[in-house]
C-alpha cells in the first residue's frame, strides 16, 4: 500500500496559547502615561484615556479590562512607574490577554526595560500592541522592530537629557542660581528669580549659626529645636545633625552661591554624583542678599575643621569645650557639676584623666567664674597696645595669605605626577603589545605606582598646609575684626570674643593660666 499523510489542522494559537475555534475575546488593557505634571499635559492624559476606553470597547473581539497610567512620570526607565508595574503584574496573573499603547516610547525610552517587559511577558503568551508602530510582539518581525524603534527612543531622550543640561550649565555659566525653595530654609523666590530673604525663618538660621559657635555640636542643636517644636524645612517634626550641617555650611547663606556640586551621572538611572572636579563649577559671589556675615561664616567653617581634628574628644557643652588644656597630661579639661541638687550648685572645669592612671593630675580644677575673670585680665593684657597689636596681626595675616611657595609646590608635584601616569600606561602598553619578562614587569609598574602614590600623598599634605593657613588667616581677620570694634576694657564675658580671639587656655599645676590668642600671641595669668 502507498504510505499516506494526513494533516491535522492547528488547533490552538502557540504564542497566545488561545484556541483558533475559540470565540473566547481576548481580555486587552490599555497604558497611558504623560511626562508632566502640567495643566496641559493632563488634558493629553484625560484624553488618552478616553480614546484608549473607546478603542477597546469598539473592537468586539477584545474584552476591556482597564486603562492602567502614570501621571507626571518620565518614561526613561520603569522603576517609579507604579501604574505600569501593575499592568505587568495584572497581566501576569492571567488578567491580560494584550496590552495597547501609544507607541514605544511610552512604553519605556529605555531599550533594556523595553526588551527585558516584552519578552517576559511573551512568555507567557501575552501579547502588547504599540499603535504608531502598528507592532504586535508575538509577531515574527516584532521583536527586531521594538529593538529598532526602542533604540531611537532611548536616543531621543539621551539628547533631551543634553539639551537640558547644556541649559543648566549655561545658566551656571551666567550665574543664575535656583534654590529647592520649598525646602531651603530662609529664603523665597524674589524678583527676577533672586532668592529673597525670609525673615522669621532667617532668624532660625542666625540662631543655628550661634549655638553652633556656643559650643554646641550639630546632634545637640538637632535635639533642641525637635524638643522646641520647631519644623525642619521639609516641614518634618524631627531635626537630624545632617540637616543642621548643611545649614552651617551652605554658602548661599553667606550670599554666595557654589554653582554644580553635583552632576548627573546616567541620563537613563537619573544618578547623581558629587562634582570633585569632573566637570567645570561656577563660584558667585554676592549673588542675593547674605543671611550670614561672610566672616562669621568662615569662623563657623574653621571651627568645623578645628573640631574635626579634636575628634571625639570634642564635647558640645559649653564655649569652653575643647579648649582648656591640662598642663601636666595634655589632656582636655571637661564640665563636671558640684551639688546639682543645691543652692549651691557651680560648674567646674578638671582634667577628663585626671582620675583614670595610677597617679592622679596635680592640676587643679577651675571654675567658669575664675576661668571668665582671668580672660577679661588677660584680653585686657592683650589690648593694652591695640595700634601695635593690629599692626603685627596685619603682617602674620599677609606672610599668611602669600602662599606662592606652596602653589610651587603643589603645581611640581602634580606635574610629575601626570609624567609618571605617562610612564605607567606606557609600561602597560608595552607589556600588552610584545611578550615581556613579567617579574621585571612587575617590578617596574610597582615602582610607577609607588612613586605616583607618594606624590599624591605629597600633594595632599601641601594642600592641607594651604587650607590650614587660610583658616588662619580667618581666624585672625575676625581677631582683628572683635578688637576693632571694641574701644573701652572689657568688663563683662563675652561668648563671641573668647570663641574669636581664644586658641586655647593651658591649666599648669601650680594655679598658673596660660591664655593662648589666635594672634599667636601667649599671655600667662
Amino acid at each position: 500500500m502507498s504510505r499516506t499523510v494526513k494533516v491535522i489542522p492547528q488547533t490552538i494559537n502557540p504564542l497566545t496559547r488561545i484556541s483558533l475555534l475559540s470565540k473566547e475575546r481576548r481580555k486587552t488593557a490599555a497604558y497611558a502615561r504623560v511626562s508632566t505634571d502640567s495643566d496641559e499635559q493632563f488634558t493629553s492624559y484625560e484624553a488618552q484615556v478616553d480614546y484608549y476606553t473607546r478603542y477597546i470597547k469598539g473592537k468586539p473581539e477584545w474584552e476591556f479590562v482597564k486603562v492602567y497610567t502614570d501621571e507626571g512620570i518620565t518614561g526613561v526607565n520603569t522603576k517609579h512607574r507604579n501604574g505600569f508595574k501593575q499592568m505587568i503584574q495584572d497581566a501576569l496573573d492571567g488578567k491580560i490577554d494584550l496590552i495597547v499603547t501609544k507607541s514605544v516610547s511610552r512604553f519605556a525610552r529605555n531599550t533594556v526595560d523595553t526588551l527585558v517587559t516584552v519578552r517576559q511577558l511573551k512568555e507567557k503568551g501575552i501579547e502588547v500592541f504599540f499603535e504608531k508602530e502598528n507592532i504586535y510582539t508575538l509577531d515574527s518581525k516584532g521583536e527586531l522592530m521594538i529593538t529598532i524603534m526602542s533604540s531611537l527612543a532611548q536616543e531621543e531622550s539621551r539628547s533631551i537629557s543634553e539639551n537640558v543640561t547644556w541649559g543648566r550649565r549655561k545658566r551656571f555659566s551666567d550665574g543664575k542660581l535656583n534654590l529647592p525653595y520649598k525646602q531651603f530654609l530662609g529664603y523665597e523666590k524674589g524678583k527676577n528669580s533672586i532668592p529673597q530673604i525670609v525673615e522669621t525663618e532667617a532668624e532660625l538660621v542666625r540662631r543655628i549659626y550661634s549655638l553652633f559657635m556656643d559650643g554646641k555640636t550639630s546632634c545637640r542643636i538637632a535635639k533642641q529645636l525637635t524638643e522646641e517644636g520647631i519644623p525642619t524645612p521639609a516641614g518634618k517634626v524631627k531635626w537630624q545633625a545632617s540637616t543642621i550641617n548643611s545649614i552651617l555650611t551652605n554658602e548661599k547663606y553667606k550670599g554666595s552661591a557654589l554653582l554644580q556640586k553635583k552632576y548627573t551621572v546616567d541620563f537613563l538611572t537619573k544618578k547623581q554624583k558629587v562634582n570633585e572636579g569632573e566637570i567645570p563649577q561656577y563660584y558667585v559671589e554676592h549673588s542675593h542678599e547674605a543671611i550670614i556675615d561672610p566672616l562669621e561664616f568662615e569662623l563657623v567653617q574653621a571651627e568645623f575643621l578645628r573640631r574635626k581634628e579634636i575628634g571625639r574628644n570634642y564635647s558640645g557643652n559649653s564655649v569652653f569645650s575643647s579648649k582648656i588644656i591640662c598642663g601636666e597630661c595634655g589632656q582636655y579639661f571637661g564640665s563636671k557639676v558640684w551639688q546639682s541638687n543645691t543652692k549651691y550648685r557651680r560648674t567646674i572645669w578638671r582634667c577628663n584623666d585626671k582620675y583614670k592612671k595610677d597617679k592622679p593630675c596635680s592640676t587643679q580644677h577651675i571654675t567658669e567664674d575664675e576661668l571668665k575673670i582671668k580672660f577679661l585680665t588677660a584680653y585686657n593684657s592683650l589690648v593694652s597696645d591695640k595700634d601695635d597689636l593690629l599692626e603685627n596681626c596685619r603682617i602674620m595675616q599677609e606672610a599668611l595669605t602669600d602662599c606662592t611657595e606652596l602653589d610651587a609646590e603643589i603645581e611640581a608635584a602634580v606635574q610629575e605626577m601626570e609624567v609618571v601616569t605617562g610612564l605607567t600606561q606606557k609600561c602597560i602598553n608595552d607589556n600588552a603589545q610584545a611578550a615581556q619578562n613579567q617579574d621585571e614587569y612587575e617590578k617596574r609598574y610597582n615602582s610607577y605606582l609607588e612613586r605616583y602614590n607618594s606624590l599624591k600623598a605629597k600633594v595632599e599634605r601641601l594642600q592641607a598646609r594651604r587650607e590650614e593657613r587660610k583658616w588662619q588667616e580667618i581666624s585672625i581677620g575676625a581677631f582683628m575684626f572683635e578688637i576693632m570694634e571694641r574701644d573701652e576694657a572689657l568688663t563683662e564675658f563675652d561668648n563671641k570674643l573668647w570663641t574669636t580671639t581664644v586658641e586655647s587656655v593651658t591649666v599648669h599645676a601650680d594655679g598658673r593660666l596660660v591664655f593662648r590668642f589666635k594672634n599667636g600671641i601667649e599671655i600667662e595669668e
